[in-house]
């Protein structure tokens, strides 16, 4: 089964045209922004238009959506927060969320399902912690952003 993502580039054009390719759409496409061949655009021209950004591959992309769409939820931003500082049983997490057992369990599964944590079972419980840091940072920085547009 494909993910959001992937049949979202479907029926796009590949997305790693070469610039050339791309400029030369735009210049078809949009005869306002023509280049003037008595005037060409250099590298120290304001006017210039930036070079286009190095873009992964599909299958990349795909899956870097699918971890944002697994981190898209209050309560799943909230077990990360929490995995952060330790690994966690869900027991744990319930009593430090305030939210029912089934609850943190279905959005662990989720979290698991894309990589962004994973199980140990240690007796009777499994202990949950984060796959890697790399995915708090976002959290972290996603939360930040968030209490300073809420400040200003």
């Amino acid at each position: 089964m494909k993910s959001i993502a992937q049949r979202e580039f479907a029926g796009s054009q590949p997305v790693t045209e070469g610039a050339a390719t791309m400029s030369a759409r735009f210049v078809e496409t949009d005869s306002t922004h023509q280049q003037d061949p008595e005037h060409p655009l250099h590298a120290d021209d304001p006017f210039a238009a930036a070079p286009p950004a190095a873009i992964p591959p599909r299958e990349t992309l795909a899956a870097a959506g699918d971890i944002l769409r697994a981190l898209a939820a209050p309560v799943r931003i909230a077990i990360v927060l929490q995995l952060r500082e330790s690994e966690r049983c869900v027991h744990e997490l319930v009593v430090a969320l305030g939210v029912t057992q089934p609850l943190i369990s279905q959005h662990l599964r989720v979290l698991k399902a894309a990589g962004v944590v994973r199980g140990e079972r240690n007796g009777r419980e499994v202990l949950y912690r984060l796959v890697d840091d790399h995915l708090s940072h976002i959290v972290v920085d996603a939360v930040a952003h968030a209490e300073e547009g809420r400040n200003l």
